[in-house]
């Protein structure tokens, strides 16, 4: 089973960037599709984009459709996610979750999960 680390959380003005990363270990990497959502606190866990094992079909949140850019590089065991145009309602923790076969949008599809990375966008 993968064993996921997220990275590149921080602190941004609304407007800015983030690019964050999910590092997976483990040879089978390219097997699974992984999934980012993100829980502010109060709220319930909300689905913000996923992607199929090759890259080749990628999904996205409402919310963020337009703005944030799912991507992967199977070579470096690593999905990454683009946040472009950065708001206040952004501010949340960010997860990545892995599962075989095709991507979901339902967190519950998901029985893999990293430990979160934060993200806060200041007004």
């Amino acid at each position: 089973q993968p064993r996921l680390v997220e990275s590149g959380g921080g602190l941004v003005q609304a407007g800015g960037s983030l690019r964050l990363s999910c590092a997976a270990s483990g040879r089978t990497f390219s097997g699974y599709s992984i999934g980012w959502f993100r829980q502010a606190p109060g709220k319930e866990r909300e689905f913000v984009a996923a992607i199929n094992n090759n890259g080749g079909t990628t999904y996205y949140g409402n919310s963020v459709k337009g703005r944030f850019t799912i991507s992967r590089d199977n070579g470096k065991n690593t999905v990454y996610l683009q946040m472009n145009s950065l708001e206040p309602d952004d501010t949340a923790v960010y997860y990545c979750a892995a599962r075989s076969y095709f991507p979901r949008t339902s967190d519950h599809e998901y029985p893999y999960w990293g430990q979160g990375t934060q993200v806060t966008v200041s007004s």
